[in-house]
């Protein structure tokens, strides 16, 4: 049995003081929760002092990128190592922001899975397609060609990794993905997982949903068999949305 995973990326949103008065309401609501595994990533700047607001609590601690290279002259970038320094558990990798403003690919995705592994981090990989992409039949391709570039080479530590089905066409733009067709997505993801990696590797990844996740369809969604939980970006940025969000996964 998978235990249910929920992340709140926060993007570039809240000061050092906003995120911490963020983090403080969700450690109080989720003070009990224990079914559901919970991580929230602030922006770098408010990385210690989240993790310090978490403190005591079974809410984890993550980043929203990081660096391959354990150190060196690149100008505004994060080691693995400095993301263990302030006690981060998860970093995401490959988001599809990543990948569209900021040119990431498959290749850059693959180093920095490998170097998170390497350093202790558990990596959300983020994997997802257009809409041109869907329009023209490619979704299958698309997500089969950035699992396998994003994961090829991978040895050890598959296990710690948590992989994540966002739809860019359903980021920040209202509209969902159906249950269904994010449960397809989902189950064809799992099974190019078990061609790489063996049956019950991939019986045993999480994969989450990311693309305007709501407390409104968030039930309907994590009811799925495949969907594990939910990779949330607008409405991890407010406490009582989150919270349901995250209670939504207890009722699958």
């Amino acid at each position: 049995m998978r235990k249910p995973i929920v992340a709140g990326n926060w993007k570039m949103h809240k000061s050092v003081d906003e995120a911490v008065t963020l983090a403080s309401a969700i450690k109080v609501d989720l003070s009990d929760c224990i079914e559901t595994e919970v991580i929230l990533c602030p922006p770098f700047t408010a990385l210690k002092a989240v993790g310090d607001a978490l403190s005591g609590s079974n809410i984890k601690l993550g980043a929203q990128n990081m660096h391959w290279e354990r150190e060196g002259a690149y100008t505004g970038e994060i080691s693995p190592s400095m993301l263990r320094g302030v006690f981060c558990h998860y970093v995401i990798i490959g988001h599809s922001e990543r990948r569209a403003l900021f040119h990431e690919t498959n290749e850059t995705v693959n180093r920095k899975i490998k170097a998170a592994i390497s350093a202790g981090l558990r990596p959300i990989v983020c994997v997802g397609e257009t809409l041109d992409e869907r329009k023209s039949g490619r979704t299958a391709d698309i997500i089969k060609h950035q699992i396998e570039g994003g994961l090829a080479g991978i040895e050890t530590g598959i296990n710690t990794m948590v992989l994540a089905y966002e739809p860019v066409w359903a980021i920040g733009t209202g509209l969902t993905a159906t249950p269904e067709q994010a449960q397809e997505v989902h189950a064809f993801a799992r099974g190019i997982l078990a061609g790489m990696f063996g049956d019950n590797a991939a019986a045993s990844i999480r994969i989450q949903y990311g693309g305007s996740v709501k407390p409104g369809n968030a039930k309907e969604l994590f009811g799925q068999p495949d969907i594990d939980g939910g990779l949330i970006g607008g409405a991890a940025l407010d406490a009582r949305s989150f919270v349901e969000i995250v209670r939504a996964t207890q009722l699958k």
